[in-house]
Formats: C-alpha cells, sequence, structure tokens
C-alpha cells in the first residue's frame, strides 16, 4: 500500500506527526531517566514486550486480526532492526551520553534514510522502488555531516562530554540500522496493517532484546534497588506514551507519507530534547551545541524540501 494510492484524512496525518514530533521528543529524556538504574537492554526488552502485548491484545479483540506467518517474518525483521538496532543501540549509549546530544546524533536519519532509498533504487531492476537524491539534496548530506563533525568532534577528540568513539558510533549504527528497517517495513512484499504491524514489531523486538540483555549478562545484575520511583515513572512513560503512542504513530505515517516527510520529526525532536535535558537534567548547552544543531536541521530541511530526482520513463 502506498501513500499516494490511499490518502489520509488529513486530521489523522497532523495528529500523527504531532505524536511522532513531541512524543519523541521527550523520550530521550525518559530513556536517560530509566538506564540511570535499569540495565538498557533489559528496560528496553520490558518496554516493548508490555506495550507491543497490549496493542495486539486490543487488535485482536476488537479487529480479530489474524497475521499471516509471512507478515510475522517481515515485521519480526523490522522488529529487529528498529528496537534491538535501533532503540536498543540508543539506550545503551544513553548510559553515558547526554539525552540532548544523541538526539541530535540520531537526528541524522534522513541522510541514512536518502541513501539507503538510492541503494534500493539502484538494486531494483524496475527502477519503481526507492529514489535517486538530487543535486540539494547531496548539499543536504554535506551540511549534516559536517554538523555531526562540528557536534561531537571535539568532545571524542578530548574525551569529553561523555563520548567516545563507542558510544558515538552506536548512536549512528542506531540510526543506520533504524532508517534500513523502516524502508525494509515500507517495501515489504505482504505488508501487515498498520497498527497490527506494530505491535509485532515490538513483540519480536522484545525478544530481541530480551536475548541481547541476556547476552549482556543484566538479568544476573538485577536488584530491586534499581527500580526507583524516577526510573520506574521513565519506563512507564516509554511504555505508554512512548510505544504506544509514539511508535505506532511512526509506523502508520510510514504506509500514509512518504518517507522524507515522516522523517521531518527530526527537526523538532533534538529542540525539544535539549531543552528538556537542559531543563531537568541539567545538561550543558554551549554555543557549539546550538550552532551543530542548526547545521544538521539545515542539511535536514534542504533533504526534505529538495524534490527527489525520478529516472525517466522507459519507451
Amino acid at each position: 500500500m502506498s501513500a499516494q494510492s490511499h490518502p489520509a484524512p488529513r486530521g489523522q496525518l497532523i495528529a500523527a506527526f504531532a505524536a511522532v514530533y513531541l512524543v519523541w521528543g521527550s523520550t530521550y529524556l525518559a530513556i536517560r531517566v530509566a538506564v540511570h538504574s535499569i540495565p538498557p537492554f533489559f528496560m528496553a526488552a520490558t518496554r516493548f514486550a508490555v506495550s507491543g502485548a497490549l496493542l495486539y491484545g486490543f487488535l485482536w479483540f476488537t479487529k480479530r486480526i489474524r497475521p499471516t506467518a509471512k507478515q510475522w517474518r517481515d515485521n519480526a525483521i523490522v522488529g529487529l532492526f528498529l528496537m534491538l538496532g535501533g532503540n536498543g543501540l540508543v539506550c545503551w549509549a544513553e548510559q553515558t551520553v547526554p539525552s540532548g546530544i544523541a538526539t541530535l546524533l540520531v537526528s541524522a536519519g534522513p541522510f541514512a534514510v536518502v541513501l539507503l532509498d538510492w541503494a534500493i533504487h539502484a538494486a531494483d531492476p524496475t527502477k519503481k522502488r526507492g529514489s535517486r537524491p538530487t543535486f540539494p539534496i547531496w548539499i543536504g548530506l554535506a551540511l549534516g555531516f559536517a554538523g555531526l563533525a562540528l557536534l561531537v568532534g571535539p568532545d571524542i577528540a578530548h574525551g569529553t562530554g561523555g563520548l567516545n568513539f563507542l558510544n558515538v558510533g552506536a548512536l549512528l549504527a542506531a540510526t543506520w540500522l533504524w532508517s534500513a528497517g523502516s524502508l525494509y517495513g515500507r517495501y515489504a512484499s505482504e505488508p501487515a496493517e498498520p497498527f497490527t504491524a506494530s505491535a509485532i514489531q515490538m513483540i519480536a523486538g522484545s525478544g530481541w532484546l530480551f536475548l541481547a540483555s541476556l547476552l549482556a549478562g543484566e538479568p544476573f545484575q538485577l536488584s530491586t534497588a534499581m527500580f526507583t520511583p524516577h526510573a520506574v515513572g521513565a519506563w512507564a512513560y516509554l511504555t505508554l506514551v512512548g510505544s504506544l503512542v509514539g511508535f505506532t504513530a511512526f509506523v502508520w505515517l510510514m504506509k500514509h507519507s512518504t518517507p522524507a516527510k515522516v522523517y521531518t520529526y527530526t527537526y523538532v525532536n533534538p529542540i525539544v530534547a535539549v531543552f528538556l535535558g537542559w531543563l531537568i537534567l541539567h545538561e550543558p548547552v554551549n554555543s557549539r551545541t546550538f550552532t551543530a544543531a542548526a547545521v544538521i536541521i539545515a542539511g535536514v530541511a534542504t533533504i526534505t524540501i529538495a524534490k527527489v530526482k525520478k529516472p525517466a520513463a522507459k519507451a
């Protein structure tokens, strides 16, 4: 199903974009609070297990959904990329990386989407999937990568700000894996209804995250002292609001809009996250942070505004 063949009502699009813009901007703060004491992969696994089960149960009782085996398989793959690769690595990195900086690094999502969508187009013999970037989009990519270098380069070089090659690399890898999973779900040969897909991805993703948690030895480190009121409150917010509202809205938008439009949430998320991190956690913000944020957002804006070059139809 494409956005063009089944246009969604304008009101639903506005509500979904608002949820992705504002809710996801606040989840980076909640993740930072939760993983301060709860092991990251275990926290994410339990979050998605609960939210996925709640959503799937609701859909089963109201719509009697019966996903096919192929839909389970395809969305389990998406869950691997999005939940473990995307969210899991963000949770792991935010043990040391400030929430505002993490958001700015993850805001590189549109750059990954453009390059991956181009790779899909190049590999498709029919040239019906994906698209080629135009010159303005290359300018946007250059701006984005320059902004990322300005944001994290000095701190990595001097070992300051809680940043190093490992946690920055994890956040950038999370961005690419999330983008790859999103595009895979968009081009799946037998896509599920968006809310069903969301539930399956969260349930399957929680399984991948539980496996990562086990391999990291997290279950053997658990203690009641880890579950502080702040950590549990942040976990509940992530489960009920971040997952059920934010993630479901994202999956729905990926089916009813275009990747470039959906990823405009990266304009707003960094602003919300940096402000909340500064206000609540007193995370440091300086002129370099603002400059880097402006350059990154300018790159994202350039990519979004630019028209994607479509190949000419063959005679």
